[in-house]
């Protein structure tokens, strides 16, 4: 199957209009268009319906759009790791719930170029159901995240547990109901279940924002308060931007560790724990049992 044809597919799915894929491919319309249909008959299916708005995908098309940004994918993969630099001998790649990115990348980066200055290093931020697939198809050696799926071949294990605290930027103590300057954080389907344990009584908050730095950098900006992971808040508590609110719960976050149960890049994969484990200060990765199921999820 060509490459280019699938490109031209994945474009106008993106773009829902032949032109304006034809313009991100620097290539002409009618290009596109042979392209598409020589796609179109390999597989035996139309792959779009035209209409006077631009281009819709038919249920062929919708199935095949997943897999075709695996291929493109794999390749890309592929031509990088098989084209590596003198002085680079092997390459991870790494995905990081959004969430999660400044608790991880930063420092694993710093040891990765510091001890193994010889691996070419690839880092994503994604969410976790794309991530835990790219694992599966082999786009990505090892991901954390919060919400891994059990899907065959794969080892889940604990790496850490973060705490998620309420701050406010002025002393206060915890309240129910409306709370007009509340900020609410989502971290996920578990922490809105507990915290709707927690605060039964509390109305739709006026804002709801689904990355916590968004939420913290508003709360710093204008005032109010959110749940914010203990380690992130810490030093502004300490310099007194932050309070932490009396009486509020703490809810427990785990994150865990996805990789796959066969790896054909074992040295860098453990070369790429070695750099976990020193970067986020564990003495080691908790490992999960044969079948791959995450250790225990409850908040608490």
């Amino acid at each position: 199957m060509n490459l280019d044809h699938l490109r031209a597919f994945l474009e106008v799915a993106g773009t829902g209009n032949f032109n304006r894929a034809a313009e991100r491919l620097h290539v002409t319309q009618s290009t596109i268009s042979a392209r598409i249909k020589a796609l179109e008959d390999q597989l035996g299916q139309a792959l779009f319906v035209r209409n006077r708005s631009g281009a819709q995908l038919t249920a062929a098309g919708y199935r095949i759009r997943y897999h075709a940004e695996m291929a493109v994918r794999a390749w890309e993969q592929a031509r990088q790791e098989v084209s590596l630099p003198d002085g680079l001998s092997q390459s991870i790649g790494l995905g990081v719930q959004v969430n999660l990115w400044e608790r991880v990348v930063p420092r694993w980066l710093d040891w990765m170029r510091a001890y193994a200055p010889e691996t070419a290093l690839r880092v994503e931020a994604d969410y976790s159901e794309s991530m835990t697939r790219q694992v599966a198809d082999g786009l990505l050696d090892l991901a954390i995240l919060y919400v891994p799926r059990n899907l065959p071949g794969l080892l889940i294990d604990t790496l850490f547990e973060d705490s998620l605290v309420l701050v406010a930027t002025q002393p206060r103590s915890v309240q129910q109901g409306w709370v007009e300057d509340y900020v609410f954080v989502d971290w996920g389907d578990e922490f809105r279940s507990r915290h709707a344990l927690a605060f039964p009584r509390m109305q739709t908050p006026a804002i709801t924002v689904g990355l916590s730095g968004i939420g913290l950098q508003y709360i710093l900006r204008h005032g109010g308060a959110g749940y914010i992971a203990e380690h992130t808040a810490a030093p502004l508590i300490a310099e007194g931007s932050l309070f932490r609110v009396g009486g509020a719960p703490v809810f427990s976050r785990p994150a865990y560790l996805v990789r796959a149960e066969a790896s054909p890049n074992v040295a860098a994969v453990e070369l790429a724990l070695a750099g976990l484990r020193a970067s986020l200060d564990a003495p080691g990765v908790r490992s999960g049992d044969a079948s791959g199921e995450p250790p225990g999820r409850a908040l608490t």
